[in-house]
């Protein structure tokens, strides 16, 4: 029985506006992908193998009643960290029926989630256009490179969370370091890069980008609620995700699957050891492990006073 929790490998992108503070010393690291398909399994009896491959092996015994009824066999969610150097470009996302319309049977959208762990003093993101923007305004400043003069800024600080829906135009700035919980697809349609020379791989999207934004679409930062110690607490939910806090100094949190949806923890400070039916690890921070939906009921103890997220399939 798939009954243990599952450590990832992750994988990492190195993009012009990355930092050093996923891989110190090697930079620019901008994105570690801490939970996706292509990640392999560190250790036990599943070392080696990708999360796909376990997926398309095991069903809903790793994914889940819920994910599975959604997405099948794809795993259905994508996480990552990000370390933003500088503004990475305006960019939006298409839904799931735009992404079917625009690149094929088979694709899904991006909505996603970011949470804020570690912000530079006045940071900040673009999280939509400014009111009023219509959708001629919005193409005239998309096309003629004037749309950042017409975007909606918003400070943010460790601890916020934003929820952003497919179709909210928005960028992140520098000096982030951002967790970032999505549904499991990458088209992101840039529509403005800060000036950077287009490349084979950094092209701009202006069509698609008009063909999926929401001119009215607006996100707000929500800081973090206050938490019992060994309490949960909750970020956000939408019918793709949920994304919850975990906070313990000395009690340990108790959390059930109940067959429903596989559980994804990542440790963002101090150390936690999760013990499931058939197995235990020990996260450190930025360390990432998948508990599948078989598990039902496990526990998360305290190493050392730890936060950590925990995402799965609403």
């Amino acid at each position: 029985m798939l009954n243990q929790p599952l450590q990832l490998l992750p994988e990492y992108r190195d993009y012009v506006w990355g930092g050093e503070r996923l891989r110190p010393g090697m930079v620019p690291t901008a994105e570690a992908w801490v939970v996706y398909e292509g990640d392999q399994i560190a250790a036990g009896a599943f070392a080696g193998k990708t999360l796909a491959e376990l997926a398309a092996e095991k069903g809903q015994e790793l994914l889940g009643s819920r994910a599975y009824a959604k997405t099948g066999t794809r795993f259905p969610l994508l996480v990552k960290l990000l370390d933003c150097a500088q503004w990475l470009s305006l960019q939006v996302h298409p839904d799931d029926e735009q992404a079917i319309a625009l690149e094929g049977p088979g694709n899904f959208g991006k909505t996603e989630a970011w949470h804020v762990i570690e912000a530079a003093p006045d940071a900040t993101l673009i999280a939509g256009m400014k009111p009023g923007t219509t959708a001629e305004t919005l193409e005239t400043v998309m096309r003629n490179g004037t749309i950042t003069e017409h975007a909606q800024s918003l400070r943010v600080q460790a601890g916020d969370t934003i929820f952003m829906p497919a179709g909210t135009i928005h960028a992140l700035g520098p000096g982030l370091l951002v967790y970032e919980v999505q549904q499991t697809s990458d088209w992101t349609y840039r529509v403005y890069d800060w000036g950077r020379p287009e490349t084979p791989t950094r092209r701009l999207h202006i069509d698609k980008s008009l063909a999926v934004s929401r001119p009215e679409a607006v996100a707000s930062a929500h800081p973090l609620p206050a938490q019992a110690d060994g309490q949960p607490a909750l970020l956000c939910a939408c019918p793709y995700f949920r994304l919850e806090m975990l906070s313990a100094e000395i009690q340990p949190v108790a959390l059930d699957t109940r067959g429903e949806s596989f559980h994804a923890i990542t440790v963002l400070e101090g150390a936690a050891h999760i013990v499931t039916p058939g197995g235990e690890v020990t996260l450190k921070r930025f360390e990432t492990a998948v508990i599948p939906a078989a598990c039902c009921s496990y526990r998360v103890e305290p190493v050392t006073a730890f936060r950590a997220l925990r995402t799965g399939v609403v």
